[in-house]
């Protein structure tokens, strides 16, 4: 008998756009003969909508785009609530990317529904998302990072000028400036003097009300691919070769002015130590299915960690996807474990509560 899946895309975050990029492409990968695929929308103002069936995969974003029925009011959930209590979702795939859908909420939301979904829990996914919170968790995993200073919006506005002597007394241009909330690099700004700095910030804040201030450094910008959940495994290393000052929004995903080299060029024994501390840091957010890991490698071999992203751009050229492809994993294959995995976390937990019963 063919399994349920929702596939949970869209969002109010500003990666709107890419997360029905990434829709598209998972139902090309899902195995038709295998599941019962459907859509759930989420628009930017928040509205969520249950289509059809889809009995195919989808050919363009505008067909996984639904407008409100006159049966629908502006913000439907129960839609979504009534369909799983009328046949449930064997499993649902949130594919939503930033505020709102990879931070820990929309996970929060499947749970009290006891939905099995895809990937990180609600802790890892909040803890992956504040990048503050995550670099406190590195701090105790013992995983080295750059310098950084962080502050919420009101102590900026309370006295700028302390924080900005703070920050280049303990930091020193260049800094990166960004809302410690947000994924897909929006939001972020290169300083390199006290005025840039100020303007950085002020535009973070556009995003977030907490800001997160890193010390800029000359080094290569490796990642990994984090796959499974007690157990996990790791994938090749890849490097990422912007073209402009910095890997931003649209070197990710519109100008492609990004080379992406993979598998990384780099010596057997950092790639180890990439591998252990890819690991360490998934475990340090309590991880569960993927993770992308964001390193920096100096020229001396020098390793820091960036970030890790719980829920990293997913179609098949980005850089998840191709580094399990270069891996053992093709695109499909990635999309059918990722299904495997969440199916055996959701059993797990059912087990523990009727333990706890």
């Amino acid at each position: 008998m063919k399994k349920r899946i929702g596939l949970l895309y869209g969002g109010k975050s500003a990666e709107h756009e890419v997360s029905l990029s990434t829709a598209k492409a998972v139902t090309q990968a899902v195995d038709f003969n295998e599941f019962d695929v459907f859509p759930i929308f989420i628009t930017l103002k928040g509205e969520w909508r249950v289509g059809p069936q889809l009995s195919e995969p989808a050919q363009s974003i505008k067909q996984l785009q639904f407008t409100t029925t006159s049966e629908q009011s502006e913000n439907n959930i129960t839609q979504f609530i009534n369909a799983h209590m009328e046949n449930p979702f064997d499993v649902v795939f949130p594919l939503l990317h930033g505020t709102n859908g990879e931070d820990g909420t929309v996970q929060g939301f499947l749970e009290v529904l006891n939905i099995p979904y895809v990937g990180n829990s609600v802790l890892g996914s909040a803890a992956g998302m504040d990048k503050v919170v995550m670099k406190q968790l590195f701090e105790m995993a013992n995983l080295p990072q750059v310098p950084y200073e962080s502050f919420i919006r009101s102590e900026w506005e309370h006295d700028k000028t302390t924080w900005i002597n703070k920050c280049e007394k303990a930091l020193g241009y260049p800094m990166f400036v960004k809302p410690a909330n947000l994924g897909s690099s929006v939001g972020i700004s290169k300083a390199t003097n006290a005025e840039e700095l100020e303007k950085a910030v002020q535009f973070a804040l556009q995003y977030d009300r907490k800001i997160v201030i890193e010390q800029g450094i000359k080094a290569r910008e490796i990642e990994l691919a984090v796959l499974g959940n007690d157990t996990p495994n790791v994938s090749v290393a890849g490097e990422i070769k912007p073209m402009t000052d910095f890997y931003d929004y649209d070197s990710k995903y519109k100008d492609g002015s990004t080379a992406l080299i993979i598998p990384a060029d780099l010596q057997a024994n950092v790639y180890t130590d990439l591998v252990d501390m890819a690991k360490r840091a998934f475990k340090a957010i309590d991880g569960a299915g993927l993770v992308r890991a964001d390193f920096f490698v100096t020229d001396n071999n020098e390793i820091f960690i960036n970030e890790v992203n719980t829920m990293p751009g997913f179609t098949p050229v980005s850089m998840y996807p191709l580094l399990w492809q270069h891996t053992d994993l093709t695109y499909p294959q990635l999309v059918k474990e990722l299904i495997n995995l969440a199916l055996e976390r959701h059993t797990e937990k059912q087990q523990l509560q009727y333990n706890r019963d």
